[in-house]
């Protein structure tokens, strides 16, 4: 059986998503008193285990699409996130919640608008990393596209771009969303190794050295790619102490937050475990954490234990599967 790379990625922000959930907007403190050692349920939005919030509801609402549509449709996108906002599509229960304030700003605007090009917010207020943490199907499927010929990197990156900027429409949330297609291109290439010729920090640095060296052809991206220059050098950025890394919900906090986890450990399970026990946004940090570790490591080591409480699983394992078969036969092309 083939790797499926939908599978692995999809699942690991799923699975990061419902890890953070109970501890969502606690600080670093709060979170020490009780550590969170596995999945468990219930604290902050009283849900039982496994519930995973607007994270994995908007990456499954994009998921969806690219596999119905067998593209990447903007408009068909932000259609859903309508959906998912005013009707509870793509979640656990038939309820939205855990709303950012950018994205729901910017679906009111869309719903206004309909315009995909100018519903997502441009201020530096908008940076926040609402956009990164549902970027993983995006990113699957500028890689299969490139693997086949048909995507240019420019072409790739001007696509993320566009799906970032239907809710974060700022440059800085772009750039995280395109350095984190670099990391996940990296990645995806050395799996086709058997066994893996590199490690995952080798990885994540081949992927942000691309990323830095594709954004610095344009020398009016330069004082915003300055935002991510701790991400420059990774064996430095992992000895970065833990009292200078926040789990916050800005983006480029976000992704630090998220990349130095999966330096400290060697597994999926303790990355994403790290990445929660930082505190505050806890569920996006481990989401954006979980779909780098799921990539890497792979379906069969999220724990199962974490897996058998996931809600909604058999769903999400099955467009997951439908959208591998599809991307296989190059997506209906």
């Amino acid at each position: 059986m083939k790797n499926n790379i939908w599978k692995n990625g999809i699942m690991g922000v799923i699975t990061g998503d419902a890890l953070g959930c109970p501890v969502q907007f606690l600080s670093r403190e709060q979170v020490a008193r009780n550590p969170v050692t596995g999945m468990r349920g219930y604290g902050t939005f009283h849900l039982p285990a496994g519930s995973w919030t607007d994270d994995g509801s908007l990456t499954m609402a994009a998921l969806v699409s690219i596999l119905e549509k067998k593209c990447v449709d903007p408009e068909d996108i932000m259609d859903r996130f309508v959906r998912w906002l005013n009707d509870g599509e793509y979640t656990p229960f038939g309820e939205s919640f855990d709303n950012g304030r950018a994205t729901t700003e910017s679906i009111f605007r869309y719903i206004r608008t309909h315009d995909v090009r100018t519903c997502g917010g441009r201020g530096a207020s908008d940076n926040g990393n609402g956009s990164l943490m549902r970027i993983m199907p995006v990113c699957l499927y500028a890689f299969t596209m490139q693997r086949a010929g048909k995507m240019t990197d420019e072409e790739a990156v001007a696509l993320i771009h566009c799906i970032s900027g239907l809710t974060h429409n700022h440059l800085r949330a772009k750039i995280a969303c395109g350095l984190y297609f670099f990391m996940v291109r990296e990645i995806l290439t050395d799996s086709t190794n058997t066994p893996k010729e590199r490690t995952l920090a080798e990885c994540l640095q081949a992927g942000l050295d691309a990323g830095f060296a594709f954004y610095e052809k344009d020398p009016a991206i330069l004082e915003e790619l300055r935002c991510y220059d701790r991400l420059r050098d990774l064996a430095a950025f992992e000895n970065v102490p833990v009292s200078k890394i926040r789990g916050s919900g800005y983006v480029v906090a976000a992704l630090e937050a998220a990349v130095w986890s999966l330096l400290q450990e060697d597994s999926f399970e303790d990355a994403l475990l790290t990445a929660v026990n930082l505190g505050e946004d806890t569920d996006t940090v481990a989401a954006i954490a979980g779909g780098l570790a799921g990539l890497f490591y792979g379906y069969s080591q999220i724990p199962s234990k974490w897996l058998c409480v996931i809600q909604r699983r058999d769903w999400i394992e099955s467009v997951c599967d439908e959208t591998n078969a599809a991307s296989e036969n190059g997506f209906g092309a």
